[in-house]
């Protein structure tokens, strides 16, 4: 129980880490798990996974409370008002992801959630990160706050959310790309990332969930402990990696980032084909 009880807080970390990061958490922590398994069957890791992003969530209700919350005492009446357009703007974005992702889901993650599909999604983000930034270089973005996105655009950021439903493309890294390429700033992409993953991870952890009890599976109490441990790890590490981000845009392009998925792509490509030559 101890050393399962470690893997989780483990799977905390990572978790807490990657999910900020445009670098896929599902990925990284479908990678991680091929070599430190819980001793679970596929239904209930495949929940795991997802509800446990519940943690990471939590820690950006925490950071932004104030400037989320249109009730908080001493906002004037124009911050009310201009928390209330960032909740609109954050509800149309779900939009696509609701009417797109949602019924396709199942098919993605059963034709999808290997190995070789993930590789490959790092790997093409990762170039279009480069691309991207390099593009980028000498053009000055036309947003550079929230309050001065419109409603149309974060529409069609919530299209390039719905791109994050193949495996190992990340959420945060398909919204901030597509967010740069719109022609918002870095530090406003990243925000609006931030915000929208609220609503967005609430209702596809809920959806985990339900599912799996639907299924008829049950938590035991052992079960229990390692998702509360492991949400509770992702809370608090991405108190910290959601601070980094942000201090990080600041004064870097995403180009890093770019490299990373790069690099573990293929890291990950060779160990397919490793994988199948020796147990072939």
């Amino acid at each position: 129980m101890f050393v399962e009880m470690l893997k989780a807080i483990f799977f905390g970390i990572i978790e807490g880490i990657t999910e900020w990061l445009p670098i896929s958490s599902t990925g990284h922590l479908i990678l991680v798990q091929e070599f430190i398994k819980l001793n679970q069957e596929r239904d209930f890791m495949d929940m795991f996974n997802i509800v446990i992003q519940l943690g990471a969530i939590l820690a950006v209700i925490v950071l932004y409370f104030e400037r989320l919350n249109p009730f908080q005492p001493g906002k004037t009446e124009r911050e009310v008002r201009l928390t209330w357009q960032l909740w609109l703007k954050v509800a149309i974005a779900c939009i696509p992801s609701i009417l797109v992702a949602l019924p396709f889901d199942s098919w993605f993650e059963e034709n999808f959630n290997h190995m070789l599909p993930i590789a490959l999604a790092l790997i093409l983000y990762g170039f279009a990160f480069i691309w991207i930034e390099k593009r980028n270089a000498t053009v000055q973005p036309k947003v550079t706050s929230l309050a001065h996105m419109s409603y149309q655009t974060a529409l069609m950021i919530g299209l390039f959310q719905v791109l994050a439903i193949i495996p190992g493309t990340s959420r945060s890294g398909a919204t901030i790309l597509g967010a740069i390429i719109l022609g918002t700033s870095r530090s406003v992409a990243a925000d609006f990332t931030f915000f929208l993953a609220i609503p967005t991870m609430f209702g596809y952890s809920g959806l985990k969930a339900v599912k799996f009890f639907l299924d008829g599976h049950v938590l035991d109490f052992h079960q229990l402990v390692l998702l509360i441990l492991a949400s509770v790890t992702a809370f608090v590490v991405s108190l910290y990696a959601i601070r980094f981000l942000t201090d990080y845009v600041k004064k870097h392009d995403f180009t890093v980032f770019g490299k990373y998925r790069i690099g573990l792509g293929a890291l990950l490509i060779l160990y397919v084909l490793v994988k199948g030559i020796f147990l072939s």
